[in-house]
């Protein structure tokens, strides 16, 4: 049974869930300034125009790590069976502008390393919730 926190589905994200939840990853596109908006808002973070889209990226997302951090210790009830928890920022390679977060998942902390090539998956948490995640390539 999955214990940690679920993300919830608000009127800003709930396209980039909807898609995470179909193993798909959707962004946010500004159609003023044709920026890519994530994570997800009401505006765009680059020039405030609130005139967003959504685009699809597929379902075959690659990047390398952009930066990351290793925890040692559950920042919130749930993670305490899952330490030490990798949290990576990744530069996705056909859209470099953009940076997810995600849990980097099957890789010991030593080996992690800053420009290491990933792949997203999917991870299904419940029967209708899925997580973007990330694993070696």
């Amino acid at each position: 049974m999955y214990q940690k926190p679920i993300p919830l589905k608000t009127q800003d994200n709930q396209p980039y869930w909807d898609a995470a939840d179909r193993h798909e990853l959707m962004l946010q596109k500004c159609q003023t300034c044709h920026a890519y908006n994530h994570p997800p808002g009401p505006a765009c973070a680059k020039c405030g125009s609130t005139e967003l889209n959504w685009e699809s990226q597929g379902c075959h997302i690659t990047g390398t790590i952009y930066s990351y951090v290793v925890s040692y210790r559950p920042f919130l009830p749930g993670f305490q069976d899952e330490l030490p928890t990798i949290i990576v920022v990744v530069q996705l390679d056909h859209l470099q502008e953009v940076k997810i977060i995600g849990n980097m998942l099957d890789c010991p902390p030593e080996e992690i390393k800053i420009g290491m090539p990933v792949k997203m998956i999917w991870q299904d948490i419940t029967e209708d919730r899925a997580l973007p995640q990330w694993i070696q390539a």
